[in-house]
């Protein structure tokens, strides 16, 4: 290894807390990628978690001197041989024991006083493209891209989960624009709830659907749709009972009452409930018939009133339109299309209860074709959800217990339906439900109590990386998957730049993908 190259030198530490000290000028950073080679020619990779000074001069002396030249009583400190007694001490791990490319856990301590150099791309040439790849960004070493390419298999990735976990401005939102649209015509099912109508891009902003292949491949609701798009409006007949488990919290009495309600009048259950002039009766008193109708009220905008008949104040849900609503969006999902459903407009409660009459009607669905045999010829559905601790904390789970979200959660894996669960408060999700997202994709969050259930759930051994974590700027991630070797540090690109190399790169290429 040539002087140039070398950037330190191993100097003790035990093997998840090797020290190197820093060869002068070399400015080595948290979250470099180091390499040891080996005499066998494989290599250590090595990752930095903490940097610390290092002196050979007592305390004491460095304090003096430091005083000397802060109260102007001098300030020669050449004394101090700033080159060899003075030095940057960086704690690193081994995390990868790369030999060609067979990629291991690494069992073993490098040489005492081994060198140490920057990574290279080439030593990277393990991380190859897998089967229907979803990109997600560059290899990061400290704050410096690499030009590899990171991608996971979507069929994997879908299936068991995925966490976004992060604080504000971090870009969650930008990252998963960049997933989509390298999901784009690849035959996954994704059903996007999105929440501030970002991800299609309205007018002249730029978003899904300027994708090259968005026409056979991008399906877009809502309620106040651009011409081509679809209207968001849900028939009350498409609403059951058991979509308002975990979204709308009742009592046993008024679940019981509902249920009553449609056993007796099937698909027009909810228009009669909502009708119904409270009154006591052998079965349901009429304090809980109040109760459940000032509930749809305040949540949903539905009511009933004497001179105006039913009122459906909320756009989504309509007694009379749209009955084929519900049908279409799975149709589309199953056929392995992107569907945005555009919630902006509409209360919490009703977002999340569109999202689980979808989430209902597939997994169920789906359950279906595996009993029969039939599961293996579908693709891959997964469920995009903001704000995850809506439907998959703690504290919602116990109030109105288990929904939908959940169930795909826990269960989902099995029948091919996965979950996207973006969040910015890790740490109120229950540990059941975290340790089944195994793919996490972690963005910089600066609340020590979220960095810990982050790191706790991690697939990976991420305890050194609390202040990695911490420090991760605006589009820097890790990715820590049952998938991946290692964590892996990336740089998400700029959803705008990425379009831009998508674009050059399918003229040269005639690609469709994005080839990096």
């Amino acid at each position: 290894m040539s002087e140039i190259e070398v950037a330190a030198q191993v100097i003790g530490g035990k093997v998840a807390n090797i020290r190197l000290r820093e060869k002068t000028g070399r400015k080595i950073e948290l979250g470099d990628l180091l390499i040891v080679e080996e005499d066998d020619g494989s290599g250590l990779l090595l990752q930095v978690y903490d940097l610390e000074f290092g002196s050979q001069i007592p305390q004491s002396m460095r304090e003096l001197a430091a005083g000397y030249t802060l109260e102007g009583y001098g300030s020669n400190l050449d004394f101090l041989d700033p080159k060899l007694r003075n030095y940057i001490v960086a704690v690193v791990r081994g995390i990868a024991r790369i030999n060609g490319s067979k990629v291991t856990i690494p069992k073993i301590l490098p040489r005492f006083f081994s060198t140490v150099r920057d990574i290279r791309e080439e030593d990277l040439k393990f991380l190859t493209k897998p089967e229907h790849p979803i990109y997600l960004g560059k290899v990061r070493s400290g704050s410096k891209v690499l030009d590899v390419d990171v991608f996971l298999n979507g069929v994997d990735m879908f299936t068991h989960h995925v966490l976004i976990p992060a604080t504000t401005g971090r870009g969650k939102s930008n990252l998963v624009k960049v997933m989509l649209w390298s999901a784009v015509g690849k035959k996954f099912g994704i059903l996007v709830l999105d929440a501030h109508n970002e991800y299609y891009g309205i007018g002249n902003d730029l978003g899904l659907k300027d994708h090259p292949d968005a026409k056979d491949n991008i399906v877009y609701y809502s309620t106040n749709p651009p011409p081509g798009a679809n209207t968001l409006v849900t028939n009350l007949k498409s609403v059951k009972p058991w979509h308002f488990e975990g979204i709308i919290r009742f009592t046993d009495a008024q679940r019981e009452a509902i249920q009553l309600y449609y056993d007796r009048f099937k698909e027009r259950w909810l228009e009669q409930l909502v009708q119904e002039t409270p009154s006591d009766s052998d079965e349901i008193s009429a304090k809980t018939i109040a109760v459940i109708q000032r509930r749809l009220k305040t949540n949903l905008g539905l009511y009933f009133e004497e001179d105006r008949g039913l009122i459906c104040k909320n756009k989504a849900f309509n007694d009379k339109a749209g009955e084929a609503t519900i049908s279409n969006i799975i149709q589309s999902l199953e056929s392995g299309k992107i569907v945005i459903v555009d919630t902006s407009q509409l209360s919490d409660k009703a977002e999340l209860l569109i999202g689980s009459i979808i989430g209902h009607g597939v997994f169920f669905r789906y359950q279906e074709y595996k009993g029969v045999g039939e599961l293996d010829n579908k693709p891959v559905v997964s469920i995009i959800i903001e704000e995850a601790p809506r439907v998959l904390s703690m504290e919602t789970l116990e109030n109105t217990g288990e929904n939908i979200y959940d169930i795909i959660a826990r269960e989902g894996r099995k029948f091919k339906v996965g979950l996207v669960a973006i969040t910015q408060l890790t740490s109120v999700i229950p540990t059941t439900v975290l340790s089944n997202l195994n793919t996490k994709i972690i963005l910089g969050n600066e609340m020590s109590s979220e960095r810990k259930a982050i790191i706790s759930s991690s697939p990976q051994d991420l305890s050194n990386d609390n202040r990695t974590i911490a420090s991760l700027d605006k589009g820097e991630a890790i990715v820590s998957s049952i998938f991946t070797n290692f964590a892996v540090p990336v740089q998400i690109p700029l959803f705008e730049e990425f379009v831009k190399s998508y674009n050059i790169n399918s003229k040269k290429t005639g690609d469709t993908f994005f080839t990096g």
